[in-house]
């Protein structure tokens, strides 16, 4: 009863903003929680623990601890606009709305720049995964092979790709929690010993290494954003989006950091892995260290097969609905705002960002860490609008007397990111700046156009 009411008052709220419900409020707390944890993928850390690694200098968790902070920050700031603005569309549409057309334009033009690639580096990712087992095939048919994979599954609909995360998340759980015995067994024989310096080694430790690795770290916790990109799709709409959005930033933050925290028990202190191979495959091997070349092939096979690869499919779902809510607001070309009348997916949306993913994808397979640093430019830009946003809407216009939530949360969460940002990989920062500086050149051409006309009704 309460959710039809609260579905009720997202859908009269939907209206009032402009818009008419086309997707299809289908998905439970359960189903949105469980998209979100697949999204973030519970092994994510998996992927790029030697990246961070090296980055950090062994402090991986204190690198993936710093990283929670600002993004509960962040956190709270979706929480709040969700609530107040249940429209699809994320972070681009809240900006809009919280702000003004203008910035929002530009908010969804960074979180694009995340959107665009990372379903291709995830393709990357599970393709290096296999390539590791089986090196025979070429790494391009791996990335054909999860791209088109992900996309038939997010053409299937909503409730096809919710019943397939849920079976791979089980799947995830299930691994690391053999992974976390099989660590334990070795702690109990003493072969490894607990140790701080994941933490902290105050023989290496700087804030300029801890934030430089934040932005790779960062790739893992992005997906909580995607949650929001199913507030036209979720029972009881907002209010079901801002629960889902912090228990599954709470639940992912525990099992990153036990993960990252285990495997770095393995690496001697001052081991920097070797660029390519060493590095990509590091917690592979040393699942293999753990428990034997049966567990490394066990972690290879899910996270390249099971996470790696749901997380493509809540990717590739997430962008589509981006593209497709700045289509139907014609930022972007209106053929991409097209909604299948079977399925109730955005089509062409969802075959645009497959065709993109294979084309990065296949190019860019040898550039693992610059796709990563550049995903999270986006989003970490995308975020620190967001925050603005809620700064602007909650703390100056409205005038809010919620101090934390309106005031001091959206202003840290500006400051650590900001600070990650600048001190994130300079190729990054030249790539974004200038994809940034492309899209102040088209949200003008839109503005003189009238495109980005003063948004109506942002007080709701």
């Amino acid at each position: 009863m309460q959710q039809t009411q609260e579905a009720s008052a997202s859908a009269n709220t939907l209206e009032s903003l402009g818009y008419h419900q086309e997707l299809k409020r289908t998905m439970s707390l359960t189903d949105v929680v469980v998209y979100g944890l697949i999204y973030m993928v519970p092994m994510a850390p998996i992927a790029v623990f030697g990246l961070i690694s090296n980055f950090s200098l062994g402090m991986t968790v204190l690198v993936y601890l710093v990283a929670a902070v600002a993004m509960v920050f962040s956190a709270l700031c979706y929480k709040e606009m969700a609530k107040r603005y249940p429209v699809a569309g994320s972070v681009y549409s809240y900006v809009r709305f919280g702000m003004n057309n203008y910035f929002g334009y530009l908010a969804g033009w960074a979180i694009l720049l995340d959107y665009l690639l990372l379903p291709a580096l995830l393709s990357v990712f599970a393709a290096s995964a296999m390539a590791g087992l089986w090196p025979a095939i070429p790494t391009w048919i791996w990335v054909s092979v999860f791209v088109l994979l992900a996309a038939g599954i997010n053409l299937g609909g909503i409730n096809l790709t919710a019943k397939v995360n849920m079976l791979f998340l089980w799947i995830q759980l299930a691994v690391i929690a053999v992974f976390v015995v099989a660590v334990g067994i070795d702690l109990a024989n003493g072969h490894v010993a607990l140790s701080i310096t994941p933490l902290f080694n105050s023989a290496t430790f700087s804030w300029t290494i801890v934030f430089g690795a934040i932005p790779i770290a960062a790739l893992s916790f992005v997906g909580f954003d995607a949650i929001s990109t199913l507030n036209e799709e979720a029972k009881g709409g907002g209010e079901t989006v801002s629960r889902a959005t912090m228990i599954v930033l709470v639940a992912v933050t525990v099992l990153f950091i036990l993960q990252v925290y285990l495997a770095s028990l393995y690496v001697p202190q001052g081991t920097i892995f070797a660029e390519g191979d060493a590095t990509n495959n590091a917690f592979y091997n040393i699942a293999g260290q753990v428990g034997g070349d049966w567990l490394r092939i066990l972690v290879t096979l899910t996270s390249a097969l099971i996470a790696i690869f749901a997380n493509s499919i809540a990717s590739l779902s997430t962008s589509s609905r981006l593209i497709f809510s700045m289509a139907r607001d014609r930022q972007l070309p209106g053929v991409f705002a097209s909604v299948s009348t079977m399925k109730n997916v955005p089509r062409n949306a969802t075959l645009l960002i497959t065709a993109l993913s294979l084309i990065i994808g296949i190019f860019g397979a040898e550039n693992q860490g610059l796709l990563t640093t550049l995903v999270t430019f986006g989003a970490l830009t995308a975020y620190i609008l967001l925050n603005l946003a809620v700064l602007f809407r909650f703390g100056i216009v409205d005038r809010s007397p919620k101090l934390f939530l309106h005031w001091i949360s959206p202003i840290a969460g500006t400051i650590i990111l900001a600070y990650a940002l600048w001190h994130a990989d300079v190729h990054a920062q030249i790539v974004g700046s200038i994809w940034m500086a492309v899209g102040f050149v088209i949200a003008l051409v839109l503005r003189f156009a009238g495109r980005l006309e003063a948004t109506a009704q942002t007080g709701v």
